[in-house]
């Protein structure tokens, strides 16, 4: 695996100029172009179409937040995205192949499945189109074939939320999982248990919230030495603290990513903090790359990873965060 450089990251980061362009939310695999609109001089290279291919789960607020970070760099760079999701392995790998079959200009796409994307990357690397990878894969990314990686190390995320929760005295967390298999989940946890031993693995089905409420409420009923339950993903946390209501528990709960209402619980004191890997700079990042990419044969990262993450946002800092989030930008 290689290193990661969080001083390049930084600097890679700090260069993103924000502009406006409302947000649009993600659709079950439709291909769409991007607005058109937004502030600023557009960039007078020849229009290019690019792919961008995510294990979105229908409804998941977090890649709304990615793609308003990639439709800003598209409206700067004069791209075209055509954006197209699927949560079940061998269809996203299918819908990189459609991507492959239309010529576009580059892919940008999650690594969930490594396993079951890898043949089709290869197709794309061997077909002379530029990939990037973004959010999941980063450990593989440039074996499969991207040039660079945007996204947070998982690993690094999880032993930040470990440590967090050891320095202030949690001793038997739950780390809850919507979707087993995915290795980027899988990361999260292990790093809260490499930092907090007693870690307790809890699997749900995240196409069901009502079965994430009941599962986990039954989970908090019988394991009574629990003291904290950490979601995720933002809609999971907000659902796990309807599970913590429902079971009439005193646990405490934690949480990875952002949306609004997460934003509002960390606010109001239900939730203690959560880890954000920062989307929108995710997709703006992987967008402006493979133009910049097809405008002078540019390669971010210089082989290494981008960072995006983690960023911890707790009672702390979250009256500052709050206002990005309304911007639909956080």
């Amino acid at each position: 695996m290689a290193k990661f450089n969080w001083h390049r990251g930084a600097m890679a980061l700090a260069i993103v100029p924000l502009l406006t362009l409302a947000a649009c939310s993600a659709g079950g695999g439709k291909t769409e172009p991007a607005a058109s609109g937004g502030g600023g001089q557009v960039a007078g290279t020849d229009r290019i179409k690019v792919a961008l291919i995510t294990h979105a789960e229908a409804g998941d607020t977090f890649w709304d937040i990615v793609r308003k970070g990639a439709e800003e760099a598209a409206a700067k760079d004069n791209v075209e995205i055509l954006y197209t999701n699927d949560s079940e392995a061998g269809r996203q790998a299918q819908l990189v192949q459609q991507a492959i079959d239309q010529k576009v200009d580059g892919i940008a796409v999650t690594i969930a499945n490594p396993g079951a994307m890898k043949d089709v990357m290869k197709k794309a690397a061997d077909a002379g189109i530029p990939l990037v990878s973004f959010n999941a894969g980063g450990d593989v990314s440039a074996q499969l074939g991207a040039f660079t990686h945007f996204g947070s190390n998982e690993n690094l995320a999880g032993e930040a939320v470990g440590s967090k929760l050891a320095a202030d005295g949690y001793k038997h967390p739950i780390c809850v999982i919507m979707a087993q298999g995915q290795v980027q989940l899988e990361q999260r946890c292990a790093g809260v248990k490499a930092k907090v031993p007693a870690t307790e693995i809890l699997y749900v089905d995240g196409k069901d919230m009502t079965s994430v409420q009941s599962t986990a409420t039954a989970k908090l009923q019988a394991s009574k030495d629990a003291d904290v339950i950490i979601g995720l993903g933002a809609p999971y946390t907000v659902t796990l603290l309807k599970a913590v209501t429902d079971a009439n528990s005193s646990i405490k709960v934690a949480s990875f990513d952002l949306n609004p209402a997460l934003a509002q619980a960390i606010n109001d004191g239900k939730v203690l903090f959560t880890v954000d890997q920062q989307p929108y700079l995710q997709g703006y990042l992987a967008v402006d790359a493979v133009w910049q990419n097809k405008r002078g044969g540019f390669k971010v990262g210089g082989g290494q990873a981008v960072l995006t993450g983690p960023a911890i946002v707790d009672k702390s800092n979250i009256s500052d965060v709050l206002k990005y989030v309304q911007q639909g930008i956080r």
